[in-house]
């Protein structure tokens, strides 16, 4: 159901740059989308296949009737966070916009801030919904609301196009996402039948969620400032349109591992989690080496593919409308430096479910902050050797270096729990 119904999802950047190619428009809304997304970034890592799974799973055993309670404090919790976010990086953004553009490009950039402002809410709750459905193993709902969203999206992009050029995307986003919400509540109250009590108390289920998601929110948060570091440090390529080319060949290199994110770490961070509240330490490792035998081995297909078919890929996909042929042609150059952290890349999403199963979240912080110095420092070095490219070259060897250190310290983490369950009765 992921690979069929969030196919949109893949197609979006295609239409995008058939409709609208590359100016300085697009880089606007690339360069406005990297800093809300790093916004977004905190409201990911707060739900998606975060904290939450494990503690709403303790609570569904051992306090059932605190269910009602226990989500709906999260999500009076999340409401109010959501509007006070949304306005604290509206604002910051606005004066970050205003120093950076000017004329029409600052006036473009400032009006899309209300969208991406509003867009932030509707992400904020959308993730709620996907949490705790994934909780009750509803995998499927996200898929469909994510679908549906996608529909939305395109359909008010292609009408509204002509009238409000690239302004017409942000706009689209946010009604897509809204769309998605409606499909995710009915799933929850309507199909599920289930109940939330909206109260700003704070039980113990939720302080301990507070407390563990800290740090994937801080870690997310650090690790999102590298598209922004990328978009920035492709202004410095010289290379019209740069920005808008590195994110298009990203966003079509990255197709498998976005399949793989959406498909099996939701599912696979439920088991792990099941697992390590059961003990059985041994069975978790297996599970954790043998989907990092499957994800990585179908990485390594994935890319090998891609970087035989990429250059009438990369034609059929993009060489219409208004995008130029040798736009396409450089990011055909970009395109193989991508496909070399496909595999590694996929590695650190299936370690970082395995850490946050072990509620070890404590590392993420200092992982991010890893993950965006060691980018930037080889974003300098790789952009004076090789240029555009080598933006793209950076992330990807970064992405080895941070899934090595994941295993380490998972191994490291894991021996230590086993000592110490062993030292505890049951």
């Amino acid at each position: 159901m992921h690979v069929v119904f969030r196919a949109g999802d893949a197609l979006l950047p295609v239409l995008l740059a058939m409709w609208f190619g590359r100016n300085d428009a697009t880089d606007v809304y690339y360069f406005a989308w990297a800093v809300f997304a790093l916004a977004g970034s905190l409201v990911f890592s707060a739900y998606v296949d975060s904290a939450i799974i494990p503690v709403i799973a303790e609570v569904k055993i051992s306090t059932p009737r605190d269910w009602s309670r226990v989500t709906g404090s999260l999500l009076a919790h999340t409401l109010v966070l959501a509007f006070a976010l949304a306005v604290a990086v509206g604002l910051l953004a606005l004066g970050w916009f205003r120093f950076r553009y000017s004329g029409p490009s600052f006036q473009l950039a400032a009006t899309m801030v209300p969208l991406f402002s509003a867009y932030l809410v509707a992400l904020t709750v959308k993730t709620f919904f996907v949490a705790i459905l994934n909780s009750e193993h509803r995998f499927f709902a996200f898929p469909v609301a994510s679908f549906i969203g996608t529909v939305v999206t395109i359909s008010l992009i292609a009408t509204l196009r002509g009238a409000l050029g690239v302004l017409a995307v942000p706009l689209a986003s946010l009604s897509g996402e809204l769309a998605a919400i409606c499909m995710l509540a009915y799933v929850t109250f309507g199909a599920l039948k289930l109940r939330m009590k909206l109260t700003l108390e704070r039980p113990e289920a939720v302080k301990k969620f507070a407390r563990l998601v800290i740090y994937d929110v801080a870690g997310g948060a650090v690790t999102r400032i590298n598209p922004v570091l990328d978009q920035l440090m492709a202004g410095l390529a010289g290379v019209v349109g740069g920005g808008t080319l590195l994110r298009l060949s990203s966003d079509v290199s990255s197709v498998p591992t976005s399949l793989v994110q959406a498909s099996l770490l939701s599912v696979l961070l439920s088991h792990l989690s099941d697992d390590f509240a059961a003990r059985d330490y041994v069975k978790m490792r297996r599970t954790v080496i043998r989907a990092l035998f499957y994800v990585c081995g179908l990485l390594v297909l994935a890319s090998a593919l891609l970087y035989v078919i990429r250059m009438p890929l990369l034609r059929v996909v993009f060489l219409r409308g208004d995008m130029d042929a040798d736009g396409v042609e450089r990011m055909a150059r970009i395109f193989p430096y991508h496909l070399v952290g496909l595999a590694p890349f996929g590695a650190l999403l299936v370690l970082a479910r395995a850490h946050v199963a072990m509620k070890n979240t404590s590392i993420m912080l200092g992982m991010g902050v890893m993950n965006a110095g060691l980018n930037a420092v080889l974003n300098v070095v790789f952009l004076r050797l090789i240029g555009l490219e080598g933006i793209a070259l950076a992330t990807s060897i970064m992405h080895l270096a941070v899934a090595i250190v994941f295993w380490l310290r998972f191994e490291t983490k894991l021996h230590a729990t086993k000592r110490e369950a062993e030292t505890v009765p049951t």
